[in-house]
């Protein structure tokens, strides 16, 4: 329906709510199934599995850039839906939970709320995830306003930092099998926190991309081991599914406020050539530093102040 769109309440609709939903409902079970299907090398798992997601964020923007002059916008943006339609059969097709729940689950885990390890746990997340999607927003935008990157350079930073989300999905939740997630996302948002405070300083083309390699691997630390601590977190397993669901529809709020929030602190007059990329990039890692230092809080209470404990 993207294709067909003309006015802005069309793609809204299309690209904001039918989207938005459909990636939501994919994301969230595939997730929500592997603690059926693995215990020991669960972060692992997960990891893997979110790093699809950035393998589509390499392969979806280049597909779209390189044939969109060929076939035009509508014709571009149905390739990806015929792409999509086609690799998501697969997991319709094979995605099965490992064990059947005894009974319908609830929609809605009540006692979650009353939780307050996994609810210190997800109001951390929002603010971080807030941080996290200002420089997700405005990296390519960037690096052209400031004449750092040339337009081709700044629509491949997109790519470039989804490759590098692979690795940072993988590796680290890996390690958090045997070291604990707390003590692997801790590190990972303070590092995002750094970047993004780094990032007024680029320079040149190479100081941008090397922090968006970096941005790109320390991010997907923040995207993937969250899943994996509302399991660690969740004590009545059989509601795993439920708890996750609500947890991400919970993190969407960070989300949706991180780009027009870091929009208003760019450019708050509205102004074509007003914008305070030094405000823009403090704010993301302030809010950032504030997501990391309530997951420290959060790993202190529930795990002391030892270093060596899995956390």
């Amino acid at each position: 329906m993207l294709s067909l769109c003309s006015t802005y309440w069309q793609a809204l609709l299309a690209q904001g709510f039918c989207i938005g939903i459909g990636a939501g409902a994919l994301f969230t079970p595939s997730l929500a199934v592997l603690p059926t299907y693995f215990t020991t090398r669960l972060g692992l798992a997960m990891g893997l599995a979110a790093s699809g997601s950035s393998f589509g964020g390499v392969i979806y923007p280049i597909v779209f850039y390189r044939i969109i002059g060929q076939i035009g916008f509508g014709w571009a943006v149905r390739v990806l839906g015929f792409i999509a339609l086609a690799t998501s059969l697969v997991p319709v097709a094979l995605l099965r939970p490992r064990v059947a729940p005894s009974r319908v689950r609830a929609f809605v885990d009540w006692t979650l709320f009353t939780d307050v390890p996994f609810m210190v746990f997800v109001a951390g997340a929002i603010v971080g995830f807030a941080g996290l999607y200002v420089f997700l927003f405005y990296q390519s935008y960037y690096g052209e306003a400031t004449g750092l990157t040339d337009p081709s350079l700044s629509f491949y930073l997109v790519p470039i930092l989804n490759a590098a989300s692979m690795f940072g999905r993988t590796l680290p939740n890996a390690l958090s099998d045997r070291t604990g997630p707390l003590n692997i996302i801790i590190p990972g948002a303070f590092a995002c926190a750094a970047l993004l405070f780094c990032t007024q300083a680029a320079s040149s083309t190479a100081s941008l991309v090397v922090i968006v390699v970096l941005f790109g691997f320390f991010s997907g630390v923040f995207i993937a081991l969250p899943p994996v601590i509302m399991v660690v977190l969740t004590k009545d397993k059989s509601k795993i599914g439920t708890r996750i669901g609500m947890g991400f529809a919970m993190l969407a709020l960070g989300t949706l406020a991180g780009g027009p929030a870091a929009g208003g602190v760019l450019n708050p007059s509205g102004g074509a050539n007003d914008n305070n990329w030094t405000a823009l990039w403090c704010y993301g890692g302030a809010v950032m530093t504030a997501a990391g230092l309530v997951f420290t809080g959060l790993r202190c209470w529930l795990h002391g102040v030892k270093l060596m404990v899995w956390a």
